[in-house]
């Protein structure tokens, strides 16, 4: 089996392509990968976990696919991105379709409240949430608490990412949370832990600071 620099796991959902492409501008050598080969997940020596649609559906592919172990396997034992339905399947459940999630962090996937859905005039918010919104960043370094995780470098704290979604997780562990957003209320929206990292928004469609993330993940040495 040839070299596999980065492998992006594929379970049926959600458009891949753009998140091959951004990866292969920002690492020409690199050799991507769009698999579900649980064997090509694993032996891969970075993993992206993106996604897109309903939480039921998507962890319904992963099992049908032979992915679960393979992607838990990747969480615990080499550099590891979640992205969008990516972030939220590692928790325990989601109120999508009540459904169970991998169950690698403690804590729920929730659904925006349509009563909190005011803008500070008093003006409606839609649900889904999309478009471009502000991410601020947490300082939660275990071994240099005063700075920002490095998927965060050279990333203006405040930067703007590109949102489409419902959902959002809420983790038991505070201090799991590296980054937040607000729509009206505080949600997080990027998760760190040893060598993992995962984000609600989506870097590959949010211009100069989302590629700069790639960037980051794909030079990353946890």
């Amino acid at each position: 089996m040839k070299k596999i620099d980065i492998a992006v796991v594929d379970y049926g959902m959600g458009n891949l392509r753009s998140v091959s492409k951004a990866l292969e501008h920002v690492a020409p050598t690199k050799t991507v990968l769009v698999t579900s080969n649980p064997d090509e997940i694993a032996k891969a020596n970075r993993v992206v976990f993106p996604g897109q649609g309903a939480m039921p559906d998507c962890m319904r592919e992963v099992d049908a696919r032979g992915l679960r172990e393979a992607v838990l396997y990747a969480t615990e034992n080499k550099p590891f991105l979640g992205i969008c339905i990516g972030l939220q399947m590692l928790f325990e459940h989601s109120e999508e379709g009540d459904s169970a999630g991998l169950g690698l962090f403690k804590g729920n996937v929730k659904r925006f409240s349509v009563a909190d859905m005011k803008d500070s005039n008093g003006e409606k918010l839609k649900v889904p949430h999309m478009g471009w919104n502000q991410v601020y960043q947490t300082h939660h370094n275990a071994t240099k608490p005063s700075q920002a995780h490095a998927l965060w470098k050279d990333i203006d704290d405040g930067a703007r990412f590109y949102y489409v979604h419902s959902y959002y997780v809420q983790p038991d562990d505070a201090l799991l949370t590296s980054g937040f957003s607000e729509y009206p209320n505080r949600f997080t929206s990027a998760i760190a832990r040893n060598n993992l990292f995962a984000v609600q928004f989506h870097p590959e469609k949010s211009a100069s600071a989302g590629l700069q993330m790639l960037s980051n993940f794909v030079n990353w040495m946890p």
